[in-house]
């Protein structure tokens, strides 16, 4: 099969699947809603935030570093049953280590991080998915570099309605004693759907040719600075960032209560703005994860060839058609934001904030694209600055903003943080499209 069809293959399955998993994503929040209500929503989203945390130094730097050491690994001939092996070590050391750090710090966390005992007994569940987050990781940046995605795709199906069978179960049997037994039911389901995964993809792994073992191939096929090059690097910039979101997270309720004088209130709002109303706002933008999966390769070729006009035609094509449908998704959410929240999820208040946000969507997408555009571009140091800078002033504004003005003030903040980092990523977006190429201009001498 040449190279461009199976391209156009891949991108077609990931396309596809993409959506199927927003599709299965969203229903599983409506469920989720339904079970927890506007509090247990806002535990699970802070418990995850500083999840997230973990799962960066688990996961950040050995999924790139994978996928760049294999196709690493197949450029030299050498086969990839010894990357993958070493790989997947690293992975387990670093899994091993998040899970243990997760496990110890759980308590002081839940106290003193999220001022919620309740979210102890979650962490102390979610810890053991690590390693086997890790080792995912792993196993599938060397499926990227060898163009398998199909391996991919079913793992994540597979996790998928695992997690929710068995998140769905626990509810079943939990949620009625509280928020917290809730929430710890549906992250069960996260460690064991992240446990089938990883056994799923390791079966994947032992059919595939790629990583069968060859006669006389390198027992070491990459050094320890080619792998530490890559990991530092990348951890480190995940992890602040990550680091800085769950100190946002955790700021929000705890500002917002110093406004409303409820703690259990405070908690339900945040629940209903981040788990409820911006997943609702994000599901049409599953349609834009489709078209930059298409699209976002095409202009990193592009780039990579020195094509300024194919590129050029690639993102102004991008930014024509997320501008459109951007604008009728925001639209459609001024307009029918409340009665389609009261639809979903039976909650008036979600509604608001869908509606609020209703005007800022399109930036939000554009948003979204332009980054990924950018990083399409070799651009990444550029938006983790902004996002750096974003985080920053985003957490100064909650501190000073959200105890007056509550709610109101905190969706104020996301309305400017929004803006900022659109005008920042469009503007660089556009000086580095302009630049000429690096091959235009050198015309041969005449002789």
């Amino acid at each position: 099969m040449s190279k461009r069809k199976t391209y156009l293959q891949n991108a077609a399955l990931l396309t596809g699947s993409g959506l199927v998993l927003r599709a299965l994503g969203m229903g599983f929040r409506v469920v989720l809603a339904a079970y927890l209500g506007g509090e247990g929503m806002g535990l699970y989203q802070l418990i995850l935030a500083l999840y997230m945390v973990f799962v960066s130094f688990a996961t950040s730097g050995i999924n790139v570093a994978s996928a760049r050491l294999a196709a690493q690994s197949l450029a030299r001939g050498s086969g990839m049953a010894e990357t993958l092996r070493g790989l997947c070590f690293t992975a387990l050391g670093f899994g091993t280590t998040a899970m243990v750090a997760q496990a110890v710090l759980a308590g002081p966390c839940a106290r003193y991080l999220l001022h919620d005992i309740r979210a102890e007994t979650a962490l102390l569940i979610l810890a053991p998915s690590l390693p086997f987050m890790a080792v995912s990781g792993a196993v599938r940046g060397c499926f990227l570099a060898a163009r398998r995605v199909q391996p991919n795709i079913t793992a994540q199906l597979i996790e998928q309605l695992v997690r929710m069978a068995v998140a769905v179960a626990g509810l079943r049997a939990l949620a009625q004693w509280g928020a917290g037994y809730g929430c710890a039911a549906v992250l069960l389901g996260n460690t064991v759907s992240e446990g089938v995964s990883c056994g799923v993809m390791l079966a994947f792994a032992a059919r595939t040719p790629e990583f069968v073992p060859r006669p006389g191939a390198p027992l070491h096929p990459y050094t320890r600075k080619e792998l530490y090059d890559i990991l530092w690097p990348i951890e480190g910039s995940r992890l602040l960032a990550s680091a800085l979101q769950a100190a946002e997270s955790s700021l929000i309720p705890y500002t917002l209560a110093l406004c409303t004088g409820s703690r259990t209130e405070a908690v339900a709002q945040y629940g209903s703005l981040k788990g409820m109303a911006l997943p609702l706002l994000f599901f049409p933008f599953s349609v834009l994860g489709a078209l930059s999966g298409l699209l976002m390769p095409e202009i990193t070729r592009a780039h990579t060839k020195g094509d300024t006009a194919a590129m050029r035609r690639l993102i102004f094509t991008m930014l024509r058609l997320t501008g459109a449908f951007s604008l009728a998704a925001g639209a459609g959410f001024v307009v029918f934001g409340a009665p389609l929240a009261q639809f979903v999820y039976h909650d008036a208040e979600v509604g608001r904030y869908v509606q609020i946000l209703g005007f800022v969507a399109p930036f939000m997408y554009l948003e979204s694209m332009v980054d990924g555009v950018l990083k399409g571009l070799g651009e990444q140091l550029a938006t983790f600055r902004y996002s750096l800078l974003d985080s920053i002033l985003r957490i100064t504004a909650i501190w000073f903003v959200v105890p007056k003005y509550g709610m109101m003030g905190f969706l104020g903040v996301m309305v400017v943080s929004n803006l900022m980092t659109f005008c920042l990523n469009m503007k660089r977006m556009m000086e580095q499209i302009k630049k000429p190429s690096p091959d235009r201009g050198r015309r041969p001498k005449a002789g």
